[in-house]
């Protein structure tokens, strides 16, 4: 918890009557061309023209008590404007892609100003009269997203043919895989997993290389093996294969082939929503 350190403004007070309130009524004011003491209090309130005649009546030195009245809403127009200069949100650690690898900038905590304490905390020190310091309150605003909890990010280079999976900026494991051939080339670009599926259907895609091919239920002879792990490219997905001999060639239509049992470890270990960029290399 922060804590903002205040000196009151002169613009908070209206010296009138001897109240605190938020929402005292408008006092009558003394006619124009009014004087006392030979000082005009015409336009003023009664009481600050009190205020005046007692000052105008004291001794050298003698205390002169003064009243205020906390005019309706200004309070909490100045906590908004301080809120406005000094809250900082907090930022998420953001992905990038540097030198093949994940980079993740560094999150930062933000902190806001407790505005409703503020309020009341200004409020008591006025009708208090204290004009020392006022500390008011921040809450601490944690950022969600951090460099420890980002979790998994997969790195695809299509022409390598390798897979690699990376726990936020760290490296994790490697696959081989086969990626698109050059008439269906894999995508490339930064896309995420949409749907994840166990022992999916196979349905023909409106390919020419699909014409005349029917659905294909769950089994040994499926060709997205027992793990579907679909991508916001359209159509495009990791997958097994039950075409062990196809790993590490580019023979796919565009998805991005593994060995059943790897896709299946792959699978336990990325979320829905899990970052995949696919580069040249």
């Amino acid at each position: 918890m922060k804590l903002l350190c205040l000196l009151f403004a002169a613009g908070l007070l209206v010296t009138s009557a001897p109240a605190a309130a938020d929402d005292a009524p408008p006092a009558a004011t003394i006619p124009l061309g009014v004087t006392i003491g030979g000082v005009a209090v015409g336009g003023l309130t009664p009481d600050v023209a009190r205020a005046i005649d007692r000052a105008l009546s004291a001794q050298p030195n003698q205390p002169i008590s003064l009243g205020v009245t906390v005019v309706s809403g200004t309070i909490a127009d100045f906590v908004g404007k301080l809120a406005r200069r000094f809250d900082r949100p907090a930022a998420d650690a953001k992905l990038s892609l540097r030198n093949l690898r994940p980079r993740l900038s560094k999150e930062r905590a933000g902190h806001k100003l407790d505005q409703r304490r503020a309020v009341h905390d200004i409020n008591v020190a006025l009708a208090n009269m204290k004009r020392e310091p006022l500390r008011l309150t921040m809450k601490a605003l944690k950022p969600k997203v951090t460099r420890r909890n980002f979790g998994p990010v997969i790195v695809i280079r299509r022409n390598s043919n390798q897979l690699f999976l990376y726990n936020g900026m760290k490296s994790w494991l490697y696959f081989a895989v086969a990626t698109g051939q050059s008439q269906y080339p894999t995508p490339l670009g930064r896309f995420t997993i949409i749907v994840k599926w166990r022992n999916p259907w196979w349905y023909p895609p409106s390919s020419p290389w699909a014409q005349g091919q029917k659905p294909i239920p769950p089994g040994p002879d499926n060709p997205l093996g027992t793990r579907w792990m679909g991508l916001s490219a359209p159509g495009v997905g990791i997958h097994g294969t039950p075409s062990d001999t196809s790993i590490g060639y580019s023979v796919s239509h565009g998805c991005i082939r593994m060995h059943i049992p790897q896709a299946e470890w792959l699978f336990n270990h990325v979320d829905i929503g899990t970052t995949v960029f696919i580069v040249a290399a």
